[in-house]
């Protein structure tokens, strides 16, 4: 694709998908944290259903740093992987509450010195708390998508956000946050995507290759 395909194609998307937006629900800084730490390898769905009880029993980062840490697993036990979540959770709270004055910090080195806290999270928390958009938070539907279109042959997340940030204008990196999302959900879902539907297709290496054959 030329520079004006790439437009092109997030264009198409955003045209498709007017209201993508972050899936989980979150009201502080410190909630959005805690539920992109329970995401992983887990639908937001899920943690959306686990997380108003664990925010109604903590309210505070304060309150996550003090909770038991088998309460907390008990709470967070649903979206799985939850003794190494509950871990990070009271680790990460305590971290902020010691380095960084109770404050949910604001720039990537930071957050990825948190417990829990990855390049992905990190992206995610700059853009809906701050509304910072550096990078682009590569999950699994953001690498899919990347590599059947032909966006990127890398396999490793952060190198095919590098490439993704190399070949979109920088205006454009807060939408293709949430529209690879979305599209990797409703559209190009991994068993058995819906070409026929798609409204970027004539830019994906996949459905040209089917097209094809």
């Amino acid at each position: 694709m030329k520079k004006q395909d790439y437009i092109k194609f997030i264009e198409l998307l955003k045209d498709y998908y007017p209201d993508a937006t972050c899936s989980l629900d979150f009201k502080t800084p410190f909630q959005l944290v805690v539920a992109v730490m329970l995401s992983a390898q887990c639908t937001d769905e899920r943690v959306n259903k686990t997380t108003p009880a664990l925010f109604k029993r903590c309210k505070t980062i304060q309150d996550f740093a003090d909770i038991d840490i088998h309460e907390l697993e008990n709470l967070i036990h649903p979206c799985g992987f939850y003794k190494n979540k509950a871990k990070n959770i009271k680790l990460c709270a305590k971290q902020i509450l010691e380095n960084f004055d109770g404050e949910v910090p604001h720039t990537m080195e930071e957050l990825t010195s948190l417990a829990g806290v990855g390049r992905k999270s990190a992206n995610v928390i700059l853009l809906e708390v701050f509304g910072i958009a550096k990078g682009v938070a590569v999950d699994t539907h953001a690498k899919r998508i990347s590599n059947l279109v032909g966006l990127s042959k890398q396999k490793e997340p952060e190198k095919i956000e590098q490439d993704l940030i190399k070949i979109f204008p920088k205006e454009y990196l807060k939408d293709i946050n949430h529209i690879l999302v979305w599209h990797g959900r409703n559209t190009c879902i991994a068993r058995n995507p819906k070409c026929d539907l798609c409204v970027v297709r004539q830019f994906c290496n996949y459905y040209n290759r089917q097209v094809k054959s």
